[in-house]
């Protein structure tokens, strides 16, 4: 921040809030009001930060829709987080990438490359690639075979695209992400311990000399529009059918994404989140961090998945499911609440237990009359 400069009028107009202006302030940045000075735009878009505003030495703040402030400059907004936002995007400088192709990048002759697209040091752009207008590749970035990727993409360093790899417009891939890497899929001659576990409920036999044999992928995976991808998260190739993605989903950093898996449009997937091949998740389904899903499970549009859960089995739509293993949320709430009561009964057990005891004895010794 620090490079651009807004009057309080344009800013009130890009975020479409009610300015009430109490001073004329040329705006270069913004931070909460602890940290504004007076070209700050200072951001008190909860009751803690309104109060802070008293310590603040911004002349202008933002402030939720009804918030008045005397002598002081406000704009008020009906949602402070999609202002935010915009004001953000406003002040945001991006990263340098300019329109030219770098001396040190390896671009096959037969690769089709779009008009204004940056292509920066040691990229690897492989046979029958296509790139669309627009398009940055920052350092490091390798493009396989076959691989189309749209216009007005931005692949941050060190991005890895497999062979055939299909990539949507607008789409904004952090550092380190792969995509259409062979997915985790072998099977042994004889029934595995997993078959064996999951048929018969126990492991019955062993073989020392195992043999595991990889499934090749022959699938790769296709990414929509406007999808945006964390630093290191990882998305494998389908073993015959490609592997998902809808548009507008956003996915965190460290995310794994097993081959086969269909991920629906506007879906929100957190840190650290695994899920495992042939799973469908539904449009719009939030999955909260470290969250694990089996192989093959199904989860219904509009769902939430809660932090940590562990998801052995297919949910409908609409669902918010918790806990390992998951469950619906009532459910959970309701086993706890089971939980609850249970200590309440061995307290009251502790509490009459030799009443008990001495009302066996006395059914011992009545028995044996």
């Amino acid at each position: 921040m620090g490079e651009r400069k807004f009057s309080l009028e344009e800013l009130a107009q890009l975020t479409g809030g009610i300015l009430t202006k109490a001073s004329d302030v040329v705006i270069d940045k913004v931070a909460p009001p602890k940290l504004a000075d007076e070209t700050t735009l200072a951001l008190a878009m909860n009751e803690d930060e309104i109060e802070n505003i008293a310590q603040s030495k911004a002349k202008a703040v933002l402030v939720p829709l009804g918030v008045n402030l005397e002598g002081i400059s406000t704009i008020e907004v009906e949602r402070p987080r999609l202002a935010f936002m915009k004001l953000l995007n406003a002040f945001y400088v991006g990263p340098d990438t300019p329109r030219e192709i770098h001396p040190s990048a390896v671009i096959d002759p037969s690769a089709k490359i779009g008009k204004n697209v940056s292509i920066g040091a040691n990229v690897v752009i492989s046979k029958d690639a296509v790139i669309g207008d627009n398009t940055a590749l920052m350092a490091n970035v390798y493009i396989g075979k076959g691989a189309v990727i749209g216009s007005d993409c931005l692949f941050h360093p060190s991005v890895n695209i497999g062979d055939r790899v299909k990539v949507g417009s607008r789409c904004i891939f952090h550092h380190g992400v792969s995509l259409g890497a062979d997915g985790f899929s072998f099977v042994t001659e004889a029934p595995s311990n997993i078959e064996q576990a999951r048929e018969q409920g126990a492991i019955k036999e062993t073989n020392a000399e195992v043999k595991v044999f990889k499934i090749p992928s022959l699938g790769s995976v296709e990414i929509g529009d406007d999808v945006e991808i964390g630093a290191n998260t990882t998305i494998d190739r389908g073993t015959i059918e490609n592997t998902t993605v809808g548009s507008q989903t956003k996915i965190d950093n460290l995310v794994m994404i097993g081959h086969n898996c269909k991920i629906g449009k506007a879906c929100t997937i957190v840190s650290q989140v695994g899920i495992a091949g042939s799973c469908t998740i539904g449009d719009r389904v939030v999955i909260a961090g470290q969250a694990g899903l089996k192989d093959h499970v199904e989860i219904g549009e509009d769902s939430i998945i809660l932090a940590k859960a562990g998801v052995t089995k297919s949910f409908p739509r609409k669902s918010v499911i918790m806990g390992a293993p998951a469950v619906l949320r009532k459910d959970f709430i309701k086993r706890l609440k089971y939980l609850d009561e249970a200590e309440i009964m061995v307290q009251k057990y502790k509490k009459y237990q030799h009443l008990l005891e001495d009302y066996e004895k006395f059914l011992n010794e009545d028995a044996k009359i």
